[in-house]
C-alpha cells in the first residue's frame, strides 16, 4: 500500500498539468476577506460609484436592509429600506449613473406574482435609512401557470444587470431533468407594471452546480458574467434585443461553494461572494479574467 501511495505521488509530481491546475486555482480565486458574522446569506453585491463601499443584500427570511462594507470587509452601516419588504431579494446592481437597484424576484417555486425591481435612494454609506423611489413590477412573457409543470420551472431568477435603460434578467433553471437551459428577459427601467419580454432561450454546459445561475454583472466592454457555484460564464457579442448571437465562454473557478453574488471592479477583475455553510464559505473572493 505504501509503495502505491509513493508511486501516485511521483506521478502527480511529474505531471505538469496536475501542478498547473492546482497553481491556477490558488492564483485565480483569491480570498479577499471573510464576511461579517451577521451576513450568512449574502445574495448580491454591488459597488458604490466611488468604489469605496460594497453594498450587500440577503435573500428571503432576512431583513429589508442593505449592508455597507468597506473594501477590507468591515461592516460600516446597515441601511434600512423603509417602504418595502424583503420578499426574496436575490441580486443588486447599479446603472452607469450609479443608481442602485434590488431584484426582488426570487421565485423558487415559480409561483410568485409580485415580482419587482426596486430603485433606491442610496447615495453614501452614512445613511441610516433609504426608500425605494421607483418600483418596476413585472410578469414573465410565456408564463401562464403558477407554478408551471415540474419540467418547465424556468421562472426563478437570481441574476440581472442594467444596461442603457433596460434591465436584463437571467433565470435560474429549477426544472426536473435539469439541462442548463435559461431564459433572458428584458424590462424597461421605469416605474410601472410590465410584461418582461423574452429575448432568448440559451443553455449552459454541465450539471446544476455548473450551470444554475445565481448572480450577474456587466462591464464597460459589454461583457456579462453569469455566476454559478463552480464557474463563471462570460457572455459577449450580443446586442440589446438579440442574445442569439452571444458567445458564451465557460471559465472554471476550480472551487465549489454556494456562490451567490458577483460584481465587476474593473473590466477584468471580479469580486465573488458565497454563503456561509457550516465551517465553509462566507467569504469574498477576487478573480481576474484572462
Amino acid at each position: 500500500m505504501r509503495i502505491l501511495v509513493v508511486f501516485a505521488f511521483m506521478l502527480m509530481s511529474c505531471n505538469p498539468k496536475a501542478q498547473d491546475s492546482v497553481t491556477k486555482s490558488q492564483e485565480d480565486l483569491k480570498t479577499e476577506f471573510s464576511l461579517p458574522k451577521k451576513l450568512k446569506e449574502v445574495s448580491g453585491i454591488a459597488l458604490s460609484q466611488d468604489q469605496k463601499t460594497i453594498w450587500a443584500i440577503e435573500d428571503a427570511g432576512n431583513k429589508n436592509v442593505v449592508y455597507g462594507l468597506n473594501r477590507q470587509g468591515e461592516l460600516v452601516n446597515d441601511v434600512l429600506v423603509e417602504n418595502v419588504e424583503n420578499n426574496d431579494w436575490e441580486d443588486i446592481t447599479k446603472d452607469a449613473a450609479g443608481n442602485i437597484y434590488i431584484g426582488d424576484f426570487g421565485n423558487n417555486e415559480n409561483d410568485r406574482q409580485n415580482l419587482s425591481i426596486l430603485k433606491l435612494d442610496l447615495k453614501n454609506d452614512s445613511q441610516k435609512s433609504t426608500k425605494a423611489i421607483q418600483t418596476t413590477k413585472f410578469h414573465y412573457e410565456g408564463q401562464t401557470e403558477f407554478p408551471p409543470k415540474k419540467s418547465n420551472l424556468l421562472y426563478d431568477c437570481e441574476a440581472f444587470v442594467e444596461k442603457d435603460g433596460s434591465f436584463y434578467l437571467f433565470t435560474k433553471n429549477r426544472s426536473k431533468g435539469f439541462n442548463g437551459t435559461f431564459l433572458v428577459f428584458q424590462i424597461p427601467n421605469k416605474e410601472g407594471d410590465f410584461e418582461a419580454k423574452l429575448v432568448e432561450k440559451l443553455k449552459l454546459e454541465g450539471g446544476y452546480s455548473d450551470a444554475a445561475i445565481t448572480s450577474a454583472t456587466i462591464n464597460s466592454k459589454n461583457e456579462i458574467v453569469l455566476l454559478t457555484h463552480k464557474n463563471i460564464h462570460v457572455l459577449s457579442g450580443f446586442t440589446a434585443n438579440d442574445f442569439n448571437s452571444a458567445k458564451i465562454q465557460k471559465v472554471p473557478l476550480n472551487h465549489n461553494s454556494q456562490k451567490e453574488a458577483v460584481v465587476f471592479v474593473d473590466d477584468k477583475t471580479l469580486l465573488i461572494a458565497d454563503e456561509k455553510d457550516k465551517k465553509e464559505g462566507g467569504n469574498v473572493y477576487q478573480f481576474t479574467l484572462k
